[in-house]
């Protein structure tokens, strides 16, 4: 049988890092992971005991499709305690993950052939999930002087049809500030460009609070998700937010594609939810961790890096060392027993000089992570 030109999509890099990692551990070698995306932590402790307790009075069938209404309402009101938006839970969808946010975004907004803007380097599933559905991602190169986000000079004649940011954004870890969305906003509606706003590392920040685009205007998509800061990767559990009279067209693709969320996730999701001072624990030992690497990497010989504002990575331009990112990444966990992320993952263009490094482990991994990367490049003379 043949198969689609749109099922032609790139490898996500990261996951063949992953089984790299996990072959060499299976042959007796101690990995230190710098390059998954997860908290190294497990869902919150409140969370597994409320959905132990659900799971002894509920067979967990079918949620309703735009989720469950418990959940929604609690999410609503996360908007008011963090960004003091009152938020209608009527708007509030949850998705398997934000993978399937995405997927009902851009479904709902784009039609074959559109044109949609995504900041490079950025999240390598973004233009993946673009393609497999016969859309154009349109990658909008970033400067290090803008810390590595569109600009809206950046949007000018690219005749878009959508924008997507990140903020904080995967790999570099940078946010966008409350004027620098609402231009960004601006510029995305003056060329009739829908607005989408991933935010799933927000509750990861350093020094300032992440804005969301809800404080600005009601006409954006919002996508978070329960994966980063509430530590709950693989229950694939997720959430967006759209503008009122977009509610029914998401439901109706939302009962066709997914039918709905995973039930026994929504109920933990509710319960992690209130389960504050765990989240913040763990963002004492990310703090830790940010100032080990931003210490440490430039120790190594990683020094053309930009502190990261949230999220828990670190995104480093190594061109002075290698153009070959992927080759590079293979023999840092060849050598030094440290897995990386090549930065051909998240910028086609000119990521074959760039690796990211994530902290979300223990801190004592990445203090034996950053010994064992600072040793490696002694040895190969590239300091």
């Amino acid at each position: 049988m043949r198969n689609s030109t749109r099922s032609k999509v790139d490898p996500f890099i990261v996951m063949d890092v992953m089984e790299a990692a996990r072959s060499a551990e299976a042959a007796g070698r101690h990995i230190i992971h710098m390059e998954v995306g997860q908290p190294g932590t497990a869902a919150p402790e409140g969370a597994r005991a409320a959905l132990s307790r659900a799971m002894g009075e509920d067979a967990m069938g079918y949620t309703v499709a735009l989720g469950l209404p418990a959940l929604r309402q609690r999410i609503a009101r996360l908007y008011g305690e963090w960004y003091g938006v009152d938020l209608d839970p009527g708007r509030v969808v949850i998705t398997p993950g934000s993978s399937g946010a995405f997927i009902l975004a851009f479904t709902a907004l784009f039609d074959a052939g559109d044109r949609v803007g995504i900041g490079a380097p950025g999240y390598p599933s973004y233009r993946q999930i673009l393609r497999a559905l016969d859309l154009v991602p349109v990658d909008i190169e970033t400067a290090a002087e803008n810390r590595l986000q569109p600009v809206p000079g950046d949007l000018e004649g690219r005749d878009l049809r959508g924008l997507m940011v990140a903020s904080p954004a995967n790999p570099s870890g940078t946010m966008l500030g409350r004027a620098e969305i609402a231009a960004l906003m601006e510029a995305a509606a003056a060329q009739g460009a829908s607005f989408i706003s991933d935010e799933i590392y927000h509750g990861i920040e350093y020094e300032a609070k992440a804005v969301s685009a809800l404080e600005l205007s009601d006409e954006a998509y919002v996508i978070n998700s329960f994966s980063k800061y509430f530590s709950m990767t693989g229950w694939r559990v997720g959430w967006m937010v759209v503008p009122g009279d977009h509610v029914r067209v998401i439901e109706r693709l939302a009962q066709n594609l997914f039918i709905c969320p995973p039930h026994a996730s929504q109920v933990a999701a509710l319960a992690a939810m209130e389960c504050g001072a765990e989240l913040e624990a763990n963002m004492t030992v990310y703090r830790r961790n940010r100032a080990l690497m931003l210490e440490g990497l430039p120790k190594a010989g990683f020094d053309r890096i930009a502190p990261p504002d949230g999220a828990f990575y670190v995104y480093a331009d190594v061109s002075h060392i290698t153009d070959d990112s992927r080759a590079f990444a293979a023999e840092i966990l060849e050598k030094a027993g440290v897995a990386v992320t090549p930065g051909l993952d998240f910028d086609p263009a000119r990521g074959g000089g760039t690796i990211r490094f994530s902290y979300a482990r223990a801190s004592a991994d990445i203090e034996e992570g950053l010994e064992r990367l600072r040793r490696f490049i002694a040895a190969r003379g590239a300091i």
